[in-house]
């Protein structure tokens, strides 16, 4: 176990981050994780680094916060914390995130203060997610368990097994097994992932075509220019990092206005600290205008509220319903590690790097060139064993993407 604990660990700050000689690092951790989160410090002290900063986050908490505190807080956030994210980012400080979490952590709890907070949160931070964003600096989330997040996935066995199963499912998921070859096997699947971007982008699509016997049947269209994305991003000093851990998807941008139809979730949504389980949507001109869900309606209604661009799409992801994480049969409450076993999209904003020349243009820039902007980014997972995508190109031909749940190409 130790060794696989390392071998992550060096695997995060060597692939994950590609942290350079002499680079500030900026760790985000639930208390829960400090084993592990000084694992990495280490890590990166040995690859060089600085300094490690700790910003530490705790469940109950923050559930205390959204239950007890002053109303008015949640139009509020702390100066000195928008300062730590901001100012290191400003520096070049690498961000490396833990993202752990109890699914349900805020299960009762008000969901206009979740949303509020969120907006408020968006609005002190957008120097660092700006920054983050367009890669200015490198940035990874990955994720280890924590004993509620375990007990969830694995609700039959006691704690200290869950706990065990959750860490071989995730150490298979990041390609772990204590060999010390993590590193090698994540070059061979950056490349994978690389040839099937480079794929798609060859095809310069104009739409997709979303199908499935649950009665999924939607349009998304393109904006000209779009760029697919995959695995490896760069910052602009040539800095190669992987900003999530694992990844199966290849994404890019949808036309802000171009989504029409109807879309079916396949998978429960962990949302807000809540589960939001079996729901659809009906778009008309990019924008959500009918949400049903069986389960989280409200924590749903709430999301897709946060502000006046929550309501559409910013991203269509596509992975192999054949995925390493979805072989494993697994439902994580995790998005890290969900949204990479199931093509998913995602309701609120898109990534400047889906476009051609987006990390140079200003917000209004990327409005006018298609993209939705919103302070909300949530991914929902809508892949299924019998998913197809059909395509359709610029100039008009017709090209099958999945068939199947897989990929086509």
């Amino acid at each position: 176990m130790e060794e696989k604990l390392r071998e992550y660990a060096t695997l995060l700050i060597n692939v994950g981050l590609g942290l350079r000689e002499g680079q500030s690092l900026l760790i985000t951790a639930p208390v829960e994780c400090a084993q592990f989160a000084r694992l990495c410090a280490s890590a990166a002290y040995d690859a060089g680094c600085r300094e490690v900063v700790f910003d530490w986050k705790d469940d109950r908490l923050e559930r205390e916060r959204y239950l007890h505190a002053d109303d008015a807080a949640f139009d509020e956030y702390p100066e000195w914390h928008a300062r730590l994210l901001n100012d290191m980012t400003a520096a070049g400080a690498a961000s490396l995130t833990i993202s752990a979490r109890d699914p349900e952590a805020l299960k009762g709890v008000d969901g206009e203060r979740v949303k509020r907070a969120q907006v408020a949160r968006y609005k002190a931070l957008t120097p660092f997610y700006d920054t983050v964003i367009k890669s200015g600096v490198q940035w990874c989330v990955v994720s280890v368990p924590i004993p509620k997040w375990a007990k969830k996935v694995f609700p039959e066995l006691p704690e200290r097994e869950a706990m065990s199963m959750l860490w071989n499912a995730i150490f298979s998921a990041v390609r772990i097994t204590g060999d010390g070859k993590a590193v090698e096997r994540w070059q061979e699947h950056l490349d994978i992932l690389a040839a099937r971007q480079k794929k798609l982008n060859d095809l310069r699509l104009k739409s997709l075509h979303y199908t499935d016997p649950r009665g999924t049947d939607l349009t998304v269209e393109l904006p000209e220019g779009h760029r697919w994305q995959a695995g490896r991003n760069e910052t602009p000093t040539g800095q190669s990092f992987v900003p999530n851990i694992p990844v199966e998807a290849i994404f890019t941008a949808p036309l802000k206005t171009g989504a029409n139809g109807v879309v079916l979730s396949s998978l429960p949504l962990s949302l807000f600290g809540n589960i939001v389980d079996k729901f659809q949507f009906v778009l008309r001109d990019g924008r959500i205008a009918e949400a049903y869900a069986e389960k989280g309606s409200d924590v749903l209604r709430a999301a897709l509220s946060a502000d006046d661009s929550a309501a559409y799409f910013g991203e269509i992801s596509l992975v192999p319903y054949d995925s390493p994480i979805s072989r494993q049969g697994i439902l994580f409450y995790n998005s890290l590690f969900d949204e990479n076993m199931r093509c998913h999209i995602a309701i609120g904003s898109a990534n400047p790097e889906c476009i051609d020349g987006g990390v140079d243009m200003s917000e209004e820039e990327l409005v006018q060139h298609g993209l939705n902007r919103s302070a909300v980014h949530t991914d929902f997972m809508i892949g299924t064993a019998d998913l197809s995508i059909t395509g359709v190109t610029e100039d008009g031909r017709e090209v099958v993407i999945f068939e199947n749940g897989n990929f086509a190409l």
